[in-house]
């Protein structure tokens, strides 16, 4: 991400220690720790490391199958549908650019994978690997750059000459090594930034704005298709 951090804590009903729920945004990644909650099928333009933080994760994958293990691993681009079933996890969305993705890369080249290795992951393991490279050819790290620059031509003609490639090189690329095309990855540029919109307080309305989607019908609707959740359902996390 190329943007300022940005951190949500819910607390507990209690006002106590211990969240009910957080929600943080950084360079590379983001984070969400709470409850657990079914949504619909969606697939991510980043990786997503599932720990349940008691018991077991559990995905639907778009045949139907159900995976459940302490620790899942998402590649970008597949779908999923979250189930009921570890009362409290915690999920992490790598960027696929990230130096951390290359790791994850070579666990979980596609699918859901089980990664139980991975059940003592934390932010700062994450935080600690988030450069922009991941083992990327860096043409298209530079594409990706120049997508999450307001000012940049992000044409693909535009990006492809920026970086000194075609734009059917630039496609290649990005459909080999990201695993989708850089339309998705846009999409994913655009639901961060509204994210980031709602964790600073703004309304639905506003935040779609902010993200560059037409209104916020095309902001729910983009969300639901890749996160399987709307803005509205997330927006209680973040303002209670």
């Amino acid at each position: 991400m190329h943007s300022a951090d940005t951190e949500v804590v819910t607390p507990g009903r209690d006002g106590g220690g211990d969240p009910a729920a957080s929600f943080v945004i950084r360079d590379g990644y983001a984070v969400y720790e709470g409850p657990s909650a079914a949504g619909g099928l969606h697939a991510h333009a980043a990786y997503q490391v599932l720990i349940a933080v008691e018991g077991e994760a559990g995905l639907l994958d778009a045949a139907g199958r159900l995976h459940t293990a302490p620790v899942l691993v998402v590649a970008p681009m597949t779908p999923h549908r979250m189930v009921e079933g570890a009362a409290r996890l915690r999920a992490f969305y790598v960027e696929p650019h990230s130096a951390f993705a290359a790791g994850l890369r070579a666990r979980c080249p596609d699918g859901i994978t089980a990664a139980p290795e991975l059940a003592d992951l934390h932010e700062g393991d994450v935080r600690a690997a988030t450069p922009a490279g991941g083992g990327l050819d860096p043409r298209l790290v530079g594409a990706l750059d120049l997508l999450a620059s307001a000012e940049a031509d992000t044409s693909m003609p535009g990006l492809a000459a920026a970086v000194g490639i075609s734009p059917q090189r630039l496609r290649a690329l990005a459909r080999d090594q990201l695993g989708m095309p850089l339309a998705r990855w846009r999409v994913w540029l655009r639901l961060r930034r509204a994210a980031e919109a709602l964790c600073e307080g703004h309304s639905l309305a506003a935040a779609a704005t902010a993200g560059g989607f037409a209104d916020q019908a095309h902001f729910t609707r983009r969300m639901r298709e890749t996160m399987g959740l709307t803005p509205a359902a997330v927006l209680p996390i973040l303002r209670s």
